[in-house]
């Protein structure tokens, strides 16, 4: 969670349960066994331990009686052939039966982990498809049943550069990984939630207070900085599937969020400020694992506000299920899995995350493993083959994602939208033009985007030297404000991705240099923690290799940004309804709600977008159009255009035209 949904630096802001398929549960038992000496343990990878985190502080022994919710993900079967269907594009989707008979695990294995956690008076639920087990108990159960003990932490504020980061916590945490029964560990992908502590941020970004003068460049009238969905729908190719009849109804859009979702805020939303039509459609919520608590604007319910206006602002016909989470490992894996297991929602999208350095620091500390993401990509595998799209947004960092978390000046991508199995929302800038004033009105600075470009502040970084009598390397290194994109370093290039040309080189341009190497705290972990800057840089070319996002984008820049209603703004001193708002955090739900309306133009569900979405990006006609012009004014602060290619790192195949993606499904 970020460390204050409004944190702002001085150009803004920084950056009832539903049934679940059925779930069988199995009770606790009052005895209080324990594995036969007999029988070999085995250490399981496990989710994130506080205990490495810089700064963290043990002051004391968990209390035995403490509650907690745990999950074990265990291992797919036939993973290498789901993985290879996906990628490669699906013809037929399963149900949720079906996928539990070919690729989850075994009710034998189920049945084996249950009875074993019960005997220590855990409870537990099977999510539908057999591959997570949500467990409930003390930490005193947990710590017999897997071998650990749990202490108490004090987490002091992760800071990253531009005000965001990850807030100060006190935490439960277990000091080392889990140990199960071999005859049950060997099954086991995971155990998440060994610790409560919450690292996620949303992907959400405020424009300067001092914004003046704004002129309009859109086609339905609207301000930049005031849009609306029916703008996202002008812009990209949506109003021409509304004139044939299709809106969304009869779909389902979910959200995966993990900030408490405003009641009624949508609703009013739609009726009052975005003229979206009534049709009936409802808004339900679904808490995951005991839901994130009370709505807040500290907690990220703007996020969770913003996700269910924009999704359902664009599909005006489609019911939505936001499914609201804890802010932890187990929280955000579950709320995924839950949306698999029930199948209700034919498309989801979330935009929270982390970035991969954030995850390669935590496994270098032992406090997390690589399964983590395993995790996540199980879950997506699951959506993807039941037909289910998923969304999630590529970051605000530009490049440099480990800048709002880990504080690291390294270019680094965000997870998880880093997973092959869901596709990666990137951002751009529409044209624009507008006045910028200093905070006394003494100075004001003329600034325009003539065309759509790949979303990065570096656009604003002289004028904002002007304002404030500083220089442009002064300014720079606190405004790496941008469209996530770049090459991960944990997730291996998709099949899907070798169909077009630009997805293992790319052009950039070298504005900040990463110096000052240093060691995470408690790991031989090695991150550069400062950056060299050129504000008039050459560019550069280079080769990258594994999975490269975002896939497809849309414009994420505030300046050029949305409207936002939140009512839990109030209670911190913000207006409800507020203009100047974007990140990538908008372009996720809005391909949610695109994919609802093309589901009912066609009739049925697409699945995941991007075996499609990138073979026809490779041939003649395609519906998306890259932007590769090269070098500064088209750049995610590195990453720019690949000329004559069909895919760039900034901004990925480029811009969709939504009406010719859902023409060319249909053939």
């Amino acid at each position: 969670m970020a460390l204050s949904f409004r944190s702002r630096v001085w150009a803004g802001l920084t950056a009832g349960v539903l049934a679940i398929a059925t779930p069988v549960v199995v009770a606790a038992t009052s005895a209080q066994a324990s594995t036969p000496s007999s029988s070999p343990r085995e250490k399981v990878p496990t989710g994130l331990l506080a205990g490495a985190l810089p700064g963290a502080k043990a002051f004391g022994t968990t209390p035995a009686s403490t509650p907690e919710d745990v999950s074990f993900i265990l291992k797919e079967r036939n993973v290498s052939a789901l993985e290879s269907a996906v990628t490669g594009g699906l013809t037929r989707f399963n149900t949720v039966s079906q996928f539990a008979s070919e690729y989850g695990q075994t009710s034998a294995v189920v049945s084996e982990l249950t009875r074993y956690l019960a005997s220590f008076g855990i409870t537990t639920s099977v999510y539908a498809g057999n591959v997570d087990v949500s467990a409930t108990g003390t930490a005193g159960q947990f710590d017999k049943a897997l071998s650990v003990s749990q202490q108490n932490y004090h987490v002091p504020a992760q800071k990253g550069f531009n005000g965001h980061g990850v807030r100060a916590q006190t935490v439960y945490s277990a000091t080392t990984a889990p140990e199960l029964p071999s005859y049950i560990g060997q099954y086991v992908l995971a155990v998440l939630g060994l610790s409560n502590y919450s690292p996620y941020t949303t992907s959400l970004i405020h424009t300067s207070n001092s914004l003046k003068e704004q002129v309009a460049s859109s086609s339905t009238g609207d301000q930049p900085t005031e849009y609306l969905p029916s703008d996202f729908a002008a812009n990209y190719g949506v109003d021409p599937l509304y004139k044939k009849g299709a809106t969304g109804a009869g779909e389902t859009i979910g959200i995966v969020t993990l900030a408490a979702y405003d009641p009624g805020a949508a609703e009013y939303f739609w009726q009052n400020v975005a003229n979206v039509p009534a049709t009936g459609r409802t808004v339900s919520v679904d808490n995951i694992d005991g839901g994130p608590g009370a709505p807040s604007d500290a907690s990220g319910t703007g996020e969770t506000d913003l996700d269910v206006e924009q999704s359902g602002g664009v599909a005006s016909g489609a019911n939505v299920i936001v499914y609201q989470a804890p802010n932890t490992d187990p929280g955000f894996v579950d709320a995924f899995f839950a949306a698999a297991a029930q199948n209700k929602a034919d498309t989801l999208s979330s935009s929270w995350g982390e970035s991969e350095t954030v995850v390669d620091a935590a496994v270098a500390a032992g406090e997390e493993t690589s399964a983590y993401e395993a995790a996540f990509d199980e879950a997506f595998l699951e959506l993807a083959d039941q037909g289910q799209s998923t969304f999630v947004s590529a970051g605000d960092a530009g490049a440099y994602d480990a800048s709002e978390d880990l504080g690291s000046t390294n270019l680094s991508v965000d997870t998880p939208g880093d997973s092959p199995y869901v596709t990666s929302a990137g951002g751009t800038t529409t044209p624009w033009s507008g006045t910028l004033t200093s905070t006394d009105g003494s100075v004001s600075v003329n600034v325009t985007v003539p065309r759509q470009r790949a979303w990065a502040w570096d656009y604003l970084w002289s004028p904002i030297a002007a304002l404030t009598g500083s220089t442009e390397a002064a300014v720079a290194p606190s405004f790496v404000v941008g469209g996530g994109g770049g090459f991960s370093t944990a997730e291996p290039e998709p099949s899907y991705q070798k169909l077009v040309t630009g997805t293992s080189d790319y052009h950039g341009v070298q504005y900040l240099t990463p110096t000052d190497y240093q060691a995470v705290t408690g790991t031989n972990f090695v991150v550069p923690t400062d950056w060299d800057v050129n504000t008039n840089p050459p560019v550069v070319s280079g080769g990258g290799s594994g999975r490269v996002e975002p896939d497809v984008s849309a414009d994420a820049d505030p300046y050029s940004g949305y409207l936002l209603y939140e009512p839990s703004a109030v209670a911190v001193g913000y207006p409800a309804l507020e203009a100047g708002w974007g990140g990538t955090s908008f372009v996720a739900p809005q391909f949610n709600g695109s994919t609802a309306v093309i589901d009912s133009y066609l009739g049925h569900r697409i699945g995941l977008w991007n075996p499609n979405l990138y073979a026809f990006a490779a041939g003649p006609g395609s519906p998306v159009t890259p932007l590769n012009q090269v070098g500064t004014g088209n750049d995610n602060i590195f990453y720019t255009g690949n000329p004559g290619q069909e895919f760039n790192p900034a901004t990925g195949l480029g811009v969709p035209n939504l009406a010719k993606f859902a023409a060319d499904l249909a053939f």
